[in-house]
Parts: C-alpha cells; structure tokens; sequence
C-alpha cells in the first residue's frame, strides 16, 4: 500500500526503544547508534521479523546501539520530506513505495543511491524483475528504471479475507466469479448483515474501487496510469462501470455509507470481532489476524475475476540522504534479507521475498505465500491507486468518500480525481 497500512498498535505503545546491539570492526570503547524508523505493527510479520533482526544485529555489530523509533503510517508519509531536509533525519526507515512517495523523494535529492550496495549484497539477486519495480527510480522520480532507491524485504498484495463460520451460517459459497462473488454480498444483506467492513478515512475504500477497475483492464492500462506509457482516459467505458458498481455496492449496502468516517484501523478490528464477514485488504493483516482472531474461521482468496490485484513488493528500506551511519544501515538491510530473518517472516504470517520454501510451515502462511507466486508468475502485481502523484492518495480518499456518501456521481468523481493526475503527468514529461 501503498499505501495500505495498520497505523501502529502495539508497536506505539512501546513508544522510543533502545537496544544494544551489536558492532563496529575492532571492539572499540565508543558507541554508535543506529537510527531506525518502521511503522510495521509488533504482532505482524514483519515486526516481528525485523525485531529479531535488530537482536541479530547486536550480536554482530559490538559496539553499535540500534534506537528504534515507532512510527504510524500518516506520520511518515506527511512528514517524510521536512523531516529528511533536517538534522532529524534517521539513519535507515521503512517508506512507501511508488512515484508519489519514494519516487519523489529519489528526485528530490533525498534518498541514498544504493545501486552499489545491491549489486554488493546480491539483492538483485534475491528479488524478481516485478518485485524490483519500486525499488528504481529515474531522475523524474517514476518508478520501473534508473539507481536503487530502496530495497523490499517481503511482497504484499490485496485479496479477500472471508469468516468461515458466517459463510457456513448463511450458506455462502466462496466466490470464484464476480457473480458468484455478487450473490454471497446479496445473500448476507439479505440476511440484515452489512457484507464489508471498509475504511473510508483511509486506503481500503479506495483499493476496493480499483479492484473493480482491475478487472475490466489489462497490463497496457496500468503501464499509462502507473508508469505513464500511454494516455488515461478518465471517462473510459471501464472508469466509469468500476465505478457506477462501486455506487451500486453502496446502493445495495454491500458497503455501509457510514464507512465513510470509519478508520483502517477500526475496519480490522471489526472484522477480527465478526462483526462483518467480509474484508477486502491486503496482505499486511495477515499476520494479525493469525495472531489475534481465536473465536471464528477465517480464510482467504484472491478478488473473484480478476487477473490484476492491487500489489508489488513491500514498503521498502530506505536511507536518508543525511544518514550519519549508511554502512550500518546498509549491513541491517543485508540481514533482513537473510534466510533466517527471511523464514521467520513467512512463517509469521508475512510473504518473504527470499525465503527457503521447505522452511515454511503451515497451511496459513503457505496459502499467502502461494497466492502471491500466484500473482507473480502471472505478471498480476498492478501496483497501488494512489501512486501515480504526489498527494493523490489523499485525493483518493476523499473523493472515495463522497461516492460512500453518495455526494458525487461517477462523472463528478472522475473529473476530480483526473485533474491532479494530469497535472503531475504534465510535470514528468
């Protein structure tokens, strides 16, 4: 997600952790301290891998003190720029991927180039050409070509969650067409039972509208409205259907119009406490959920129809331009990356991107891991909504909110949201 993400919960409430750890060559009396900024829950995949890696990382680096600074996802993605143009800069942090987030800061002068250190590590090595998108970008900041700005350590993407137990109460089938998929919505509002949790103060409201997008476009389309390899026509057959069923789904009361006002957060935890059968997210509450829901089945599956799903290799580590310790924070990405660290996070409930798959157990984290390969080896990773241009995830959120509301039409919603996207393309070519 983009921009998708569980703003912390446990991870805050550890507030500013400090951790020896491990060294610079020599033993020497001096300490150095790493700065590292994420945003990934404790109890997910990926903190709780990336923790390990920290407990790693003090054991081979004597004399080196990693301070870990929590962060929630809007803290970053609206600080980032004033924060790495300071003397506040960490030294390495998680950040979104995509030409609006670390594209524009790759052209703004405010990341590290780090061509040299993934050529060193074997990073390239380790990550396949789709998952290998976000990490490059040119000089105009779009994604796909030029230096290494960042490096992904899992992959994520959007699917379904579904609870099992409802769909047996109701005698809903798991949908493998849009029909299908349709009819389940139809017979649990039929039954006085809003079908989706969503959040449409945040990323989920808008990623289920571009899931109905998807499946009435191909590879060609997202290359022009992604990567700018084209022209997007805003007002195109397939613009405006995904949308008019968006407003149908709402309509229908498929999606609650008070979802409008409603969290990312709060969306989760609805679902964890079944309140809602269905959750179309991404991959990123995996690990939650396997932690936290003990009282109903739960599984998955893949958005029925599509061949496209919003996805791509995770938010990737980053270094600051003003990074006072980029050797040390290029040795902690290293470690990430290491089959250890690696096998722990698929077997979290997270997609490692270079794991040893005989060291994954469980039927859970294989069926992730096993859609994403799904996605990957069909070339079916189309990215985020809200990439395209600095600012637009906001634009999105709010002009997703008034289709909720039912403020707008479809021909309202897509001028609004054709504009700043023109705008920003006319800026990179």
């Amino acid at each position: 997600m983009t921009i998708r993400r569980r703003a912390i919960g446990a991870a805050l409430l550890c507030g500013v952790v400090s951790l020896a750890t491990a060294s610079t060559a020599g033993g020497s009396s001096h300490t150095t301290t790493l700065r590292l900024w994420h945003y990934e829950g404790a109890n997910s995949a990926m903190g709780i891998a990336w923790a390990q890696a920290i407990k790693v990382f003090e054991r081979t680096h004597p004399g080196v003190k990693i301070k870990f600074e929590a962060k929630s996802f809007d803290q970053i993605r609206q600080t980032a720029n004033l924060v790495l143009n300071s003397s506040n800069a960490p030294d390495i942090m998680e950040f979104n991927k995509g030409n609006a987030s670390a594209g524009l800061l790759a052209k703004q002068g405010l990341l590290t180039d780090l061509t040299t250190a993934v050529h060193k590590y074997g990073w390239d090595r380790k990550l396949s050409p789709s998952l290998q998108t976000t990490s490059r970008y040119d000089s105009h900041g779009i994604m796909g070509s030029g230096p290494w700005y960042g490096v992904p350590n899992y992959g994520e993407y959007v699917m379904v969650y579904y609870n099992k137990d409802m769909f047996a109460q109701h005698g809903a089938q798991v949908p493998k067409t849009m029909a299908q998929f349709e009819a389940a919505l139809q017979k649990f509002k039929q039954a006085g039972i809003t079908p989706i949790s969503v959040g449409g103060a945040d990323y989920p409201a808008q990623q289920i509208w571009y899931e109905l997008l998807l499946g009435r476009v191909n590879r060609s389309f997202i290359n022009a409205y992604e990567l700018y390899k084209g022209k997007v026509n805003f007002h195109g057959p397939n613009m405006v259907a995904a949308t008019n069923q968006f407003l149908s789904w709402v309509d229908k009361g498929y999606i609650d119009g008070d979802s409008a006002g409603i969290k990312a957060q709060d969306m989760g935890t609805a679902f964890e406490n079944g309140k809602f059968p269905i959750m179309i997210s991404g991959s990123w509450w995996y690990g939650t959920f396997v932690h936290d829901i003990k009282k109903f089945k739960w599984g998955i599956f893949l958005f029925p129809g599509n061949k496209l799903s919003p996805g791509s290799g995770g938010n990737i580590w980053v270094i600051p331009k003003k990074s006072k310790n980029a050797q040390l924070a290029e040795d902690f990405i290293n470690i990430t990356m290491s089959p250890q660290i690696q096998n722990l996070l698929g077997n979290s409930g997270g997609i490692p991107v270079a794991a040893q798959t005989s060291a994954i157990k469980g039927q859970k984290n294989l069926e992730l891991i096993r859609n994403f390969n799904t996605l990957v080896h069909s070339d079916g990773l189309a990215f985020y909504p809200d990439w395209p241009a600095p600012g637009y995830y906001d634009t999105l959120v709010s002009n997703v909110q008034n289709l909720i509301n039912t403020s707008t039409d479809a021909n309202g919603f897509l001028s609004a949201i054709e504009k700043p996207y023109e705008q920003y393309v006319k800026t990179v070519k």
